[in-house]
């Protein structure tokens, strides 16, 4: 169970250092994201299908670029984070 948990974090983890790399770089392309992340090709394109499915970023000819609902989901991420932790944080023994 836990392991899961452990999974899923690592790639909301990808997702959000691809989104920021997108916000600070826009538009960056897969490789030069690859380059610098050090994550493997077909896990950035996996993270951006995400990120473009929750109309987080979406994609130019010249590479990923922000839309209108990104400022917004990093600012409320932060938010969102520290509730998750209150809840873990009560779980414990």
């Amino acid at each position: 169970m836990i392991d899961r948990l452990e999974k899923e974090i690592e790639m909301l983890e990808r997702h959000l250092t691809v989104l920021r790399m997108v916000e600070e770089n826009e538009p960056i392309g897969i490789v030069k994201m690859s380059n610098e992340t050090g994550y493997p090709h077909h896990k950035i394109r996996y993270s951006l299908r995400v990120l473009e499915e929750e109309d987080l970023i979406e994609p130019s000819n010249q590479g990923a670029i922000c839309t209108e609902s990104t400022e917004d989901f990093l600012q409320s991420f932060d938010d969102k984070v520290g509730e998750l932790v209150d809840s873990l944080e009560g779980m414990k023994a």
